[in-house]
Formats: C-alpha cells, structure tokens, sequence
C-alpha cells in the first residue's frame, strides 16, 4: 500500500514539475535592442504593457540604431530599433524588414552652459561641425576652444543630425560616445563642449541651441520649422508574430502616444502637420 501512495505522490510531483515548465514555456520573450534616443520610450512602454501582460517578458537594451538593424536583420532579436530608415544603413536589406513607425523625434545641438551662444546659423552649426569653427569668439560666444563630441559611427542619432546639417560634407574627426546619455552628461562637465541629442535628453545642465532663430521645440518639429527630426522606427524581420504584434500595436496606442510619448519629449505621430519617406 505504502508503494502505491509513493508512486501516486511522484506522479502528482511529476505533473505539477511539467505544468510549471510548460507555463515558463509559454511565455513569449521579447529582445528589442537599437537606438539609445528611442530607449527611454521602449523601456517605459515594455515595463506599462508587462504590468498587464503576464504572458509576456520584453528586454529593451540599446546599442544603437546600426546595431538595432543589424541585430533584427540576423534574426538575433525581435525587434531593432532605429532613427533612420533601415535603407540608409549600409548592409540593411530593407525589404526583409518592417518598418513600425512608433513617434517622431526631435534632434538638436547642447552646449556647456558656459560658452555664451544660444542661436547660430544653419551654416555656422555645419561649420562648427566640419572644423571651420574652433573657438566660441568667432560666433559671438567667449574666447573658449569648442569642443565637440560626436555618436559613434552606426547612430540614427547622429546620421538623422548629419543627413540634415552636413548632407553633403564630412564631419571633422572627434571624440565618439555610444549613447545620447553619455553625450548629454559629457557636455554638461566638459567646458566648451557641443554635441546633439534628442529633445528627451535636454535638462538644465545644458543649453539648447536655437538654429537660425528656430527654438527646438515639439511645435516647430510638427510643422517642419525645426527641421532637425527623424522617425523612430521599431523593426521586425518580416511581419511580426501576435504576441509581437499585440505590443507594437501598444506603442501606437493612444496611451502611449497621449501619455508617455509626450511626457518623455517624444512627438506623437499622430500630431504630425508633414510626413517625410
């Protein structure tokens, strides 16, 4: 009798063993990886949308927009994020991927507080950029060295800036950074220092730079006043399945795009007056 009940408890051991597995099994995970200006968003919207989907586990990490690409285009994660458009990234094969167009973002030059400039000229932001400008007293500002601090090779970021300030001349050669945080926490300790971001990473620390004497604000990104701006672009490799869906659906959804878009200095792409391919 004795054997039975052993027998009968392994079994129900067994099954509880293998019902729990089967669960953990079922469990959709999700990997997004890709551009550090979108990041904030993901993160925030992945952390909303797991609070109400137990069936779902979302890892956000940056990297990158080259990176993103790449990464989605390998089949080494879910979703790549990216602040250009994955035909612009050399080795992207575009038409493998699809494009989920999730906000809109807008991209300006900050400089250490000290350096006595708050507007400059289309020409002089490119001219800064290129090297022809190597000290503050030649655009109005102190006698001081400009500094500038670039995003590494591979960002949206940085190609949605130079696409649009430099179309056609090449950047000088200057220390990189990886992500937009550590250019923003950079430009805020280093005397002299310039760089760019996106409008969610504007604090206090810094001064925002107004181009032709076009303030970098949301309004302005809308109707192509500023016309420093990219779309952020989250991208499967070909349709995505339904749990994967369900969640890109989610970051267009109007909780989003009326809360978290905007409370994180994001622009929702519903609000757009233009569009731009």
């Amino acid at each position: 009798m004795k054997k039975i009940v052993q027998i009968t408890a392994l079994s129900l051991f067994l099954g509880l063993f293998l019902s729990a597995c089967g669960n953990e099994n079922k469990i959709k995970q999700v990997t997004i990886v890709g551009s550090t200006a979108l990041q904030p968003m993901v993160e925030v919207a992945a952390e909303e949308y797991q609070t109400h989907n137990e069936g779902i586990s979302i890892t956000v990490q940056g990297g990158g927009s080259g990176t993103g690409l790449s990464q989605v285009q390998a089949g080494a994660v879910t979703i790549g994020n990216s602040d250009i458009y994955a035909a612009e990234q050399p080795g992207i094969k575009a038409d493998k991927l699809v494009d989920h167009k999730v906000a809109v973002v807008g991209i300006g030059p900050i400089v250490h507080k000290g350096v006595g400039v708050k507007n400059v000229s289309m020409d002089q932001l490119a001219g800064i950029f290129t090297g022809k400008y190597t000290n503050w007293k030649q655009l109005g500002g102190k006698d001081q060295e400009i500094i500038v601090i670039n995003r590494a090779q591979g960002s949206g970021t940085r190609a949605a800036f130079e696409g649009k300030v430099l179309p056609k001349q090449k950047a000088l050669n200057a220390q990189e950074q990886e992500s937009s945080g550590t250019v923003a926490k950079m430009v805020a300790a280093t005397p002299g220092a310039i760089s760019y971001v996106a409008f969610s990473y504007f604090k206090d620390n810094v001064t925002a730079l107004a181009v032709n004497g076009v303030k970098p604000t949301d309004q302005n990104v809308m109707t192509d006043t500023w016309k420093i701006w990219a779309y952020e672009h989250m991208y499967t490799k070909g349709k995505p399945d339904l749990e994967t869906k369900k969640f890109l659906d989610y970051m267009r959804s109007e909780e989003i795009q009326t809360k978290v878009v905007k409370k994180l200095g994001y622009i929702s792409i519903n609000e757009m007056k233009v569009k731009v391919d």
